[in-house]
């Protein structure tokens, strides 16, 4: 990008000192002009020899090149750097958006596992995880990402999975269990024997699914590549016409005064106002985009928008907060100020999230003298004195397991039973929130036809599809892990039209392959991660879901002042062709008239700046 933003600049001080500073001596300009071509244009020339060599010859490098060699040939200099100037400057406003954006996403991906600890003779030794064999036994300390798949032969731990899952809850692990690769260690140091070398890896083949997935990803056309399949080969063959039938079929007709006018045709072919104001009206939508917080990285993706039949979201973070709060307190026989009080004393050592969340609806210091002592029990609960009160915080597991009498809370979310001196004296429904505006971007989406919504999930059955219904989406898919989602998505694209897109709106790094994958891959930038922006081709900054539809709005009004540009262009385009043909304009005036037009659709180009919420 450098590269090319150097040489345009360099190009056109050539042109304007050639320009403007009269040297006294046309050999000494027409080598400065020529210079200036070279440096802009060579580029050009030589797309256009490959792709002629290739077999494809009536594209828009090969209409510059031919334009420009036509401007040479009757000595208008000027005109044919300025056609190439011209030309680069838009493809530089296609382009930036993208190549700026754009990054190996591999490199980011921060579930890859830096090394294993393997015990190998009685002692561990630090190793690169494709050097462990299936069947060796690995350690991971508190911190430490798991860099094989594999079951725990011994200790306990709490694990991160949201790298996976996307899911803010960690899982508890005790022995016997499976664990997959790419979870964080939260605490304990655990064993782990190995059941799958590291090519077969879960994270391996997450890695895998990120990087392959880019290649399926539909690209939308350059319009003016569209346009020039048809409009090039038919200019180049009505300016051969020009050149060779009227001198053997008019009467007192030079072959040179023919030959002049096909090459002014050829000159006023070059369709300017097409080359700029087309790459300047996406260049002007991202623009506008990025003034309400949303980043789109290409126009194929901003084309692509306004084409979306199927929109897919994650739950966790991107329809949901993705952090925990008490819902509901339930209390039985003590006030409910009472059962937070203690309940938030039980978790006061606990940095879990649950734990978090009920400190923070509590509100109040927490007196550590009161707390005599507390233990946790590994996937049930917690056993702690309070002052003199002997206190049960868990699940129901804890209170089968204690063997308490409790009345069980049906609530979508994670439940703490909580029993004072082996009673029961209620419940904390503690759930993900849902976003505010989210109901009314799913409604929103709907009114603007598009076909389907779906969520994709790693939660479990009830709680996502009570998060469906609540927001009225089509279909609810849950309890999926990365390849599961890859898996899901592949299906959907199918329903799909030809013409349609699937959209996915994702903020996890498990979210990375799928958003990769899907025609466009919407990430949730304000708390996305890095690897989910990365992977996307749009990325709403603000989190919020309801910045889609304006996405979607901008993206058609875009695409109408694409073609307004399209229509005007080609119309004045054609009628100043006709009178060129027949010598009525002289080529300053069919340069000006050309010139004319690209100011009106750089004009109307620079309206996609504007936007409406």
């Amino acid at each position: 990008m450098k590269k090319k933003v150097i040489k345009i600049i360099i190009a056109t001080i050539l042109f304007l000192t050639a320009l403007i500073i009269n040297f006294n001596n046309e050999l000494i300009n027409n080598i400065i002009y020529f210079a200036s071509y070279i440096i802009v244009g060579l580029e050009i020339v030589r797309k256009a020899l490959r792709n002629i060599i290739r077999g494809k010859v009536f594209d828009e490098n090969f209409l510059m090149t031919i334009a420009t060699i036509g401007a040479f040939g009757i000595k208008e200099f000027p005109e044919a750097v300025a056609v190439m100037l011209f030309y680069q400057i838009g493809e530089l406003f296609q382009s930036y958006a993208v190549d700026k954006s754009r990054k190996s996403i591999s490199n980011l991906m921060d579930i890859r596992p830096d090394f294993a600890n393997v015990e190998r003779d009685g002692e561990i030794q630090k190793v690169e995880p494709e050097e462990v064999k299936i069947g060796e036994l690995i350690v991971i300390k508190p911190g430490e990402k798991i860099p094989l798949d594999g079951y725990v032969i011994e200790g306990k731990s709490s694990l991160d999975t949201k790298a996976l899952t996307g899911e803010s809850l960690p899982r508890e692990l005790t022995e016997g269990e499976e664990v997959l690769s790419g979870c964080i260690n939260l605490n304990g140091v655990i064993k782990i024997k190995v059941t799958k070398e590291y090519g077969e890896s879960t994270v391996s083949k997450i890695l895998d699914l990120v990087e392959n997935a880019s290649s399926k990803k539909s690209k939308s056309e350059n319009f003016i590549t569209k346009f020039a399949k048809y409009y090039t080969p038919a200019v180049v063959i009505i300016a051969l016409i020009i050149a060779i039938i009227p001198p053997l079929v008019i009467a007192n007709a030079t072959f040179s005064d023919w030959l002049y006018r096909a090459l002014s045709f050829l000159v006023v072919s070059c369709p300017c106002a097409l080359v700029i104001s087309i790459p300047l009206s996406f260049f002007s939508g991202i623009g506008g985009a990025s003034r309400i917080g949303i980043l789109i990285k290409g126009s194929n993706y901003l084309e692509g928008l306004s084409n979306t039949e199927i929109i897919v979201f994650d739950k966790t973070g991107t329809l949901t907060e993705g952090s925990f709060e008490v819902q509901k307190v339930e209390a039985v026989g003590i006030s409910e100020e009472e059962l937070l009080k203690i309940t938030a004393y039980s978790e006061n050592y606990s940095n879990h999230p649950i734990a978090l969340s009920v400190k923070k609806a509590y509100g109040k210091e927490i007196d550590q003298k009161q707390i005599i002592k507390t233990e946790e029990i590994s996937g049930l609960g917690i056993i702690a004195k309070i002052g003199e009160q002997n206190i049960l915080v868990g699940n129901e597991k804890l209170m089968y397991e204690k063997q308490i009498q409790f009345t069980k809370c049906d609530g979508i979310g994670t439940v703490l039973y909580v029993a004072i001196e082996r009673k029961y004296v209620g419940y904390i429904l503690i759930a993900d929130k849902i976003k505010k505006d989210v109901e009314k971007a799913i409604k929103n989406l709907k009114k603007n036809n598009i076909k389907q919504t779906v969520m994709l999930t790693g939660d479990r059955k009830n709680v996502g599809e009570n998060v469906a219904k609540e927001l009225g989406l089509d279909k609810v898919y849950t309890e999926l892990l990365p390849d599961g989602k890859v898996e899901k998505v592949e299906n959907l694209l199918k329903e799909k039209s030809k013409k349609g897109k699937l959209a996915f709106v994702g903020d996890g790094i498990n979210d990375a392959p799928v958003l990769a994958l899907a025609d466009i891959g919407i990430a949730m930038g304000g708390l996305g991660s890095d690897a989910a922006i990365e992977a996307a081709d749009v990325v709403l900054m603000t989190d919020e879901p309801s910045k889609i539809v304006d996405a979607i709005h901008l993206s058609k009004r875009t695409m109408r002042i694409v073609k307004e540009n399209i229509i005007f262009a080609i119309f004045v385009k054609i009628l100043v062709l006709i009178l060129s043909a027949l010598g009525i304009s002289t080529m300053w005036e069919a340069v000006f008239a050309d010139v004319g037009v690209s100011v009106i659709a750089i004009i109307n180009a620079l309206r996609a700046l504007k936007v409406e919420k």
